[in-house]
C-alpha cells in the first residue's frame, strides 16, 4: 500500500512556487511530468486549504504564506480525501473467530501508526524540502565542475 503520488506532486508544486515564485499550471506540469489538468486539480485543493493563492492568468499561483509555515502534514491533509491512512476491509466473516476480531485488533495499531506518520510530517515544512533541493543542486554543480576540469 502506498500514499497516492498526488501527495508528492502537491509538494513538488509548492516547492516550485517557493523556489521560482509564481508559475502557470503548464510550467508546473512540465517539471512534474504530468498533464496540466492534474496540476490544476491539485492547485484547487491547495487553494481550498489556504496554502496557495490563485489568480486567473498565465502565472496565477503563489504561496499564501511563507514556506516555513507550510508543514508537510497540512499538505497531506489538503490533498488526501480520507481521514484514515489505513482502511480496514469492510466485511470480515463474523462466523470466523479471526474475522470476528480482526478489525478491533488492528484498529489501535493502525491508528498509532497513522499518528506517528502525522507527527513526523508535522516536523517538516516546505523550506526543508527546498533546502534539500538547493543542497543537491549545489552538489550537482560541484560535480559538473570537477568533470569539466
Amino acid at each position: 500500500m502506498a500514499i497516492p503520488s498526488r501527495y508528492s506532486v502537491a509538494i513538488h508544486i509548492l516547492t516550485i512556487l517557493e523556489m521560482d515564485g509564481e508559475a502557470s499550471s503548464e510550467e508546473i506540469a512540465g517539471s512534474v511530468g504530468t498533464n496540466p489538468a492534474i496540476i490544476r486539480l491539485l492547485i484547487g485543493k491547495l487553494k481550498k486549504a489556504g496554502i496557495i493563492n490563485v489568480r486567473q492568468g498565465v502565472k496565477g499561483s503563489s504561496l499564501s504564506k511563507p514556506a516555513k509555515e507550510i508543514n508537510l502534514l497540512s499538505v497531506y491533509r489538503a490533498i488526501e480525501n480520507e481521514n484514515a491512512l489505513f482502511l480496514l476491509h469492510e466485511y470480515p466473516n463474523p462466523q470466523c473467530p479471526i474475522g470476528k476480531n480482526i478489525q478491533a485488533s488492528l484498529s489501535g495499531i493502525l491508528e498509532e501508526a497513522q499518528k506517528s506518520m502525522e507527527n513526523k510530517l508535522s516536523e517538516y515544512n516546505l523550506t526543508d524540502v527546498s533546502s534539500e533541493i538547493r543542497h543537491r543542486m549545489e552538489s550537482d554543480k560541484r560535480q559538473l565542475k570537477k568533470k569539466n576540469a
